[in-house]
């Protein structure tokens, strides 16, 4: 707690005042999302009292705030990983503060491997739902009850009202929006092909390495939460291709001025 108050403390010091209700966390080459934006300022995290920092390639590791259409926002400009060495208690942090700063919806874009064969490269999908198999909660340990109960209900974790915004953007723009599961994984190494099979089978549509418990940190605060990954290629296991983290960006990178756009619309509606 008091890392985090001290992190909250050192925002609130740049924020002049504003105090964005609504935030979002752009992923591996997403960084459309803060150009739409009209931003006011960035704190890099290395800045921030007990943040993480960011290591992988495409996330630039700052906090921006500004405004995205006549709303304000905080944006995270990439993301913290338990395989870059952190917990799932680290990766809550920021989540943590932002309840504290009096954020209520929290939008989460990320890029994530098409599991399912009727998606293609550059699909944006809507999470439904998820499957948890990082092997690891940020809930784990002694509950903060400042923030929510010791068991949060986890029967409706991605918020119907901003699901049912998202789909009308999504159909007034023009724009085709799958939905599916996502499954969460360890990483950093990617998947076999038994393992993609594996993720099929227990009901997965895409599979990332993030999300999910920056998803259960929010729920757990009371945040109404909605997900957006960008599938950056699809693994079907009998024809397995190689992956390079490059082609993920690219691909990210392609998709990522839709994917702004859809979540300025979101916003303009929340």
């Amino acid at each position: 707690m008091e890392k985090i108050r001290e992190a909250k403390a050192h925002i609130v010091s740049h924020l002049e005042g504003t105090r964005p209700t609504i935030a979002l966390v752009a992923g591996t080459g997403l960084g459309a999302i803060s150009e739409k934006a009209r931003l006011t300022g960035r704190i890099p995290y290395s800045q921030i009292p007990g943040f993480p920092v960011s290591t992988t390639e495409g996330h630039k590791g700052t906090l921006a705030f500004g405004s995205l259409g006549t709303k304000d926002v905080l944006i995270m400009e990439g993301r913290f990983h338990l395989y870059e060495g952190y917990s799932a208690q680290d990766i809550a942090i920021p989540i943590r503060v932002m309840s504290l700063l009096g954020v209520k919806h929290l939008i989460i874009c990320s890029a994530a491997g098409g599991l399912n064969p009727a998606f293609s490269a550059g699909d944006l999908m809507l999470v439904l739902d998820h499957i948890n198999l990082m092997g690891t909660n940020p809930l784990v340990g002694p509950n903060t009850d400042e923030f929510g109960p010791r068991f949060p209900d986890m029967t409706q974790v991605y918020d119907s009202r901003l699901l049912a915004i998202a789909r009308d953007q999504a159909l007034r723009q023009g724009m085709a929006l799958r939905e599916g599961v996502y499954v969460g994984v360890l990483g950093p190494s990617l998947e076999t092909p038994a393992e993609t099979r594996f993720l099929r089978m227990i009901g997965a549509d895409a599979v990332g390495m993030s999300t999910i418990p920056e998803v259960i940190a929010a729920v757990h605060c009371g945040i109404k939460v909605m997900v957006i990954a960008v599938i950056t290629n699809v693994n079907l296991p009998d024809c397995m291709e190689k992956t390079d983290i490059k082609d993920v960006i690219r691909a990210a990178e392609a998709a990522s001025p839709r994917l702004a756009s859809l979540c300025e619309a979101v916003v303009e509606n929340i």
